[in-house]
């Protein structure tokens, strides 16, 4: 049977572009999975008897493949081809946003979420990779990744602003299953536009000869410095993005409302993704993007909980989603340049996703629990403000391993 492929003979620039272009479109489709459960939250504790607890593992527990797989689904990226994994992972992750549309109760929901979770980590750890592989110019390539760090916000704030206009006509159940259709299109996308040879065309080595690639990857320091950085920025910004629906409902605000101001503090961390990857490209030193993110969520987190008016809050929710966003677009962007080869980047990159998503898992009950011992939310900085204190750290690591990594001096 023939397969659909993108022509070969096209210029470099146009070849960059649609690579780019249908990538990042697959990574939105997967982060629409992302952003489509806190505005159905208030929904499944009418109609499931969701609890708080119960609704911070279920905006977590879509990470919980990450962060016990990710490693290991970037060794098979690596021997198998990104783009045939990324492939199996918009279909399975359309599998399980299926399965919970039949969810009954709160425990079927919590298993669709986990394949949701295994789908979703199985799309987008190989995109850096397949990224790095087939644009070829090394400029584009750190615009492109600035871009593809920028492919949750963009999908969540879609998802965000839609959704809850969109459950309100069509219900949470028919949303489920358009947004498993949307995956599907985005395979078929991927599929058609992006070249058949980003698959290997070595043979499949044995399980036994992954581990000295993985050695080399858990013995060098840069794959480590960025999973954690990733981990003290993806625990806080899933924890505050992930609860403003509800924080926000508390307050009294509702319906369209609710959703715009919910999705313009998740879209807006976009722009400093982009700009990561713009600044990257004209050589800005990755630990003051690093730390400039972590310090703008550090008091927007103080603001977004502190503040005594509900627009000096909000102001500060978007300084804290805004800037914060320099952190995955520079993380992503340096990721592909410090692990310790060719062979190892989506290794790398899937320790770092295991890093995130670990993140991403323990934020949000962390900051339910602190929400339940004190009574309050304003309690959540105490937390945003620890990650970031520990983020500056991991900046002055990220600082000396760059200056210290091959080819430095004539980058």
């Amino acid at each position: 049977m023939k397969t659909c492929r993108a022509p070969d003979d096209d210029d470099p620039w146009q070849h960059d572009q649609r690579v780019a272009m249908v990538v990042l479109l697959a990574g939105v489709s997967c982060a629409l999975h992302i952003g489509k459960l806190p505005v159905a939250v208030p929904v499944f504790k009418s109609a499931l008897g969701l609890t708080l607890l119960q609704a911070g593992f279920l905006l977590s527990l879509v990470q919980l493949a990450g962060m016990s797989l990710g490693l290991f689904v970037g060794l098979v990226a690596d021997r198998v081809g990104a783009r045939r994994v990324m492939l199996a992972g918009l279909v399975l992750l359309a599998a399980g946003s299926v399965l919970g549309a039949l969810a009954r109760d709160v425990p079927m929901l919590l298993v669709s979420r986990a394949i949701e979770g295994l789908g979703f980590l199985w799309s987008v750890l190989p995109a850096p990779a397949l990224l790095r592989q087939e644009v070829r110019r090394p400029r584009q390539l750190s615009l492109a990744l600035g871009w593809w760090g920028a492919y949750m916000p963009m999908g969540t704030a879609l998802a965000l602003l839609a959704g809850g206009g969109l459950i309100g006509i069509i219900g949470w159940r028919a949303m489920w299953v358009a947004l498993a259709l949307v995956s599907l299109s985005a395979a078929l996308a991927l599929r058609a536009w992006v070249p058949a040879r980003s698959w290997p065309t070595m043979p499949v080595e044995p399980v036994q000869a992954w581990w000295p690639r993985l050695w080399r990857t858990l013995s060098a320091p840069g794959p480590w410095a960025v999973a954690l950085a990733f981990f003290l920025y993806s625990s806080q910004w899933m924890a505050v993005i992930g609860f403003l629906p509800t924080i926000y409902q508390q307050a009294g605000h509702s319906g369209w409302v609710l959703g715009a101001l919910t999705a313009l503090a998740a879209g807006i961390n976009m722009s400093g993704n982009i700009a990561a990857g713009r600044l990257l490209a004209r050589d800005a030193a990755p630990h003051h993007l690093l730390m400039a993110g972590y310090l703008a969520m550090g008091v927007g987190g103080w603001m977004a909980f502190e503040a005594d008016r509900f627009a000096l809050q909000y102001l500060g929710v978007l300084l804290f989603s805004a800037l914060g966003g320099l952190i995955p677009g520079t993380l992503f962007g340096i990721a592909v340049r410090l692990a310790p080869g060719a062979d190892t980047v989506s290794t790398s990159v899937g320790w770092m996703q295991q890093w995130s998503a670990s993140g991403q898992f323990v934020g949000p009950p962390i900051v339910a629990a602190l929400v339940v011992l004190t009574g309050g939310w304003s309690s959540s900085w105490w937390f945003t403000m620890s990650c970031c204190a520990a983020g500056g750290g991991v900046a002055l690591w990220v600082a000396h391993l760059w200056s210290g990594r091959p080819g430095a001096e004539r980058s």
